[in-house]
């Protein structure tokens, strides 16, 4: 714990993270530090929702402030304490030249107290507003907008089950900016024009699009491209972005509607283009165009700074690519009375999914690129031993989305270190069980829905019997 003598120089910052996906905290702000070019060592996880860091300016926290959409807001930390007397006492003993530089008639002020794990009344509130009284401030109170914003915290820890009776922690500073959760709310799904049955939430397609490190000017290939949701995060950070998919009918909004509402209303405009439209990125959208991702069809010249892409996984979209069956059958795109040709599809499984990712990104990213991208995980399974290799990739960043008590996704982020040998063979690794993932899915829950089925027939036995027992009492 920090004393009065270290909290003296204003170099320390608070980040102060909104509670949701806290798995991710440490992948983004990892990724954001490399794009500001700063070596800071980071904890492995951030579990509790406060980072303390030295940065070597305030320009740096604002410029992490301007990318993070997982952090709540970040202060310059003027004192932090297990108890608020310290506090006091801590803030107190700063020399006065150092503090009243931030306050002046002509300025206005406010003070924000914020609670983790508790609540507060508006009385009590005030309170301890009050209790800064010895600050030097000489201007105005504004709440909206004011020249200078302090903010107290008090941290009761995690549990919201067994509160203390007071804080673990206390925080005291000058608050800097807000993070980007703005965007998180601009970018929605609720009010996108044109969404498909697997379209990713803006929160983390925009975590994505950071820890892939996209800056603009940067191109952004998405293989499994869909609806475009991951695109629109990227092209929202400056890259320019395309993208190919197997399914016709969703590339051409085509596809049955998600949205119940909607579901008889007649479809006008509805595509990936009219989404980029929607949020005036129409400038930095390239093309999307139906492909099959296990045959690419780009040139071997192509260089893109950054993959970001969620592969089907067979559940809520099927795997499949271009094939057949049948022996030695072939396709042609000619067709004689110059319809179209819709060729027959065989299953894609994950594994050969993934190896063809990887093989595609070590040739076509530029060293330095990262490869983001989802890979479903049965929980009580999981090994990261297992997860997908390839010798011109190092593993950046694994972080878990917990989907049900069974299952998560976790998402990886690869960066290409260096070119592939020419001429090389497949290099990726990935563990091939003999069963997949979305057999193992639906495996299970065809077990839960049998056992359900057994608790509820032993049941009604049960409540049968006891009738009868009761019967024969009463006779």
């Amino acid at each position: 714990m920090s004393t009065p003598e270290t909290n003296r120089n204003f170099n320390k910052y608070l980040l102060w993270f909104a509670n949701e996906h806290v798995d991710f905290r440490v992948g983004e702000l990892k990724a954001i530090l490399t794009i500001l070019e700063l070596d800071i060592p980071l904890p492995d996880s951030i579990i509790e929702p406060f980072l303390i860091l030295e940065l070597p300016s305030e320009r740096i926290a604002l410029d992490i402030a301007k990318r993070s959409v997982t952090l709540k807001c970040i202060l310059e930390l003027w004192a932090e304490a297990t108890n608020v007397q310290t506090l006091h006492s801590i803030l107190k003993s700063y020399p006065q030249h150092m503090i009243k530089s931030y306050f002046a008639p002509d300025k206005s002020f406010k003070i924000k107290v914020e609670m983790f794990c508790n609540s507060q009344t508006e009385q009590q509130k005030l309170e301890k507003i009050e209790s800064f009284h010895y600050l030097p401030v000489e201007g105005r109170v504004k709440l909206k907008n004011p020249d200078l914003s302090l903010q107290y915290i008090e941290y009761f820890g995690l549990d919201p089950n067994t509160i203390p009776e007071e804080p673990f922690l206390v925080f005291f500073g000058r608050k800097l900016a807000d993070g980007r959760r703005d965007i998180i709310t601009q970018l929605s799904l609720k009010s996108r024009k044109f969404i498909g049955n697997t379209s990713m939430d803006a929160q983390l397609s925009l975590i994505m699009a950071n820890q892939g490190r996209v800056m603009p000017g940067d191109l952004v290939f998405d293989p499994f491209v869909g609806s475009g949701s991951l695109l629109i995060s990227a092209a929202y950070f400056g890259a320019y972005v395309f993208g190919c998919d197997i399914d016709f009918m969703m590339l051409h909004g085509k596809s049955r509607p998600t949205r119940k509402q909607v579901r008889h209303i007649p479809r006008q405009n509805e595509s990936v283009c009219a989404n980029f439209e929607q949020y005036g990125l129409r400038s930095r959208y390239i093309d999307v165009l139906v492909a099959d991702s296990s045959v690419p069809l780009w040139r071997n010249g192509l260089v893109l700074d950054a993959i970001i892409t969620d592969p089907p996984y067979g559940i809520r979209e099927a795997t499949e690519k271009v094939g057949s069956t049948k022996p030695c059958a072939k396709f042609s795109p000619e067709v004689p009375d110059g319809s179209f040709h819709y060729p027959s599809k065989v299953d894609y499984c994950l594994p050969d999914i993934l190896t063809d990712l990887m093989d595609f990104s070590a040739r076509h990213l530029r060293v330095g690129g990262r490869l983001v991208y989802w890979i479903p995980v049965f929980r009580s399974e999981y090994c990261e031993d297992d997860l997908p290799k390839h010798s011109c990739f190092s593993l950046i960043s694994n972080s878990e989305q917990v989907l049900s008590t069974h299952t998560s996704r976790r998402l990886l982020t690869y960066e290409k270190t260096r070119y592939p040998e020419p001429n090389a063979a497949k290099e990726t690794v990935v563990s091939r069980e003999s069963v997949s993932f979305r057999d193992k899915f639906f495996n299970h829950a065809e077990e839960t829905r049998q056992m359900k089925r057994k608790k509820k027939m032993e049941n009604y036995q049960n409540y049968q019997m006891k009738l009868a027992m009761q019967d024969k009492q009463d006779r």
